[in-house]
């Protein structure tokens, strides 16, 4: 006899639950600036080997506001920004063009936390595209050629057949940086650094970036 496979009708999702009680997180125990701090949580995310610890939602928008969100990888950090790497003709491509502020999550949920980040958007320079690109596995090199990212295509066929073109064209050559293809860099105007705590009264505390430094409040979760 077959057993049907529960569905969520048959789950009550209001009862789905976590009570959070791994750390708190005082103002006393950051560290003098976000990305200071966000290397610290960093580091603890990837001693506790969470997968892809670098994977972060990226949300942009429309020029008239309309939202969008997806998984892109942290691919750089230093004191200007948190950088990224895209096909510039996808939709987060072409939204970060019409309107360059954008929203960062990481939801590191085994450690019952989160960053969340949001500032001002601009391209990196073609020579850290370029640096960066060469350090990718050549199928990824090809596969940035190959895929017209976020447009429709008929089948998987067609991306096969492209890329088995792309593979006989620069067969022991240097595949060369796209120009569609390259880095955005989003530099914080805030920086939240979310732990969870018992009874939902969760820990908030956002970094915002003032004209002489960095600000620090805490915010009722």
């Amino acid at each position: 006899m077959c057993t049907a496979r529960p569905t969520l009708a048959d789950v009550s999702l209001a009862e789905l639950r976590k009570e959070y009680s791994l750390a708190g997180l005082a103002e006393k125990d950051l560290a003098r600036d976000p990305f200071r701090q966000f290397e610290k949580w960093f580091q603890e995310a990837e001693a506790a080997k969470l997968t892809e610890p670098n994977a972060m939602t990226l949300c942009t928008a429309t020029r008239e506001g309309r939202p969008s969100a997806r998984t892109v990888l942290l691919k750089g950090l230093d004191g200007r920004g948190f950088v990224f790497f895209s096909n510039y003709e996808s939709r987060k491509g072409r939204e970060l063009h019409e309107n360059p502020q954008a929203t960062l999550v990481f939801p590191w949920v085994a450690l019952e936390r989160q960053v969340i980040i949001e500032g001002k958007v601009t391209r990196v320079p073609r020579e850290e595209s370029e640096a960066y690109f060469h350090s990718r596995p050549r199928a990824s090199q090809l596969g940035a050629w190959v895929s017209q990212q976020s447009s429709i295509i008929s089948g998987r066929s067609v991306l096969e057949q492209s890329l088995k073109i792309l593979e006989e064209k620069y067969a022991g050559a240097e595949v060369p940086l796209p120009l569609h293809w390259g880095g955005w860099r989003l530099a914080p105007e805030t920086v939240e650094f979310w732990q969870g705590r018992r009874s939902r009264l969760h820990d908030r505390l956002r970094f915002r970036r003032e004209k002489d430094g960095w600000s620090v409040e805490r915010l009722a979760p």
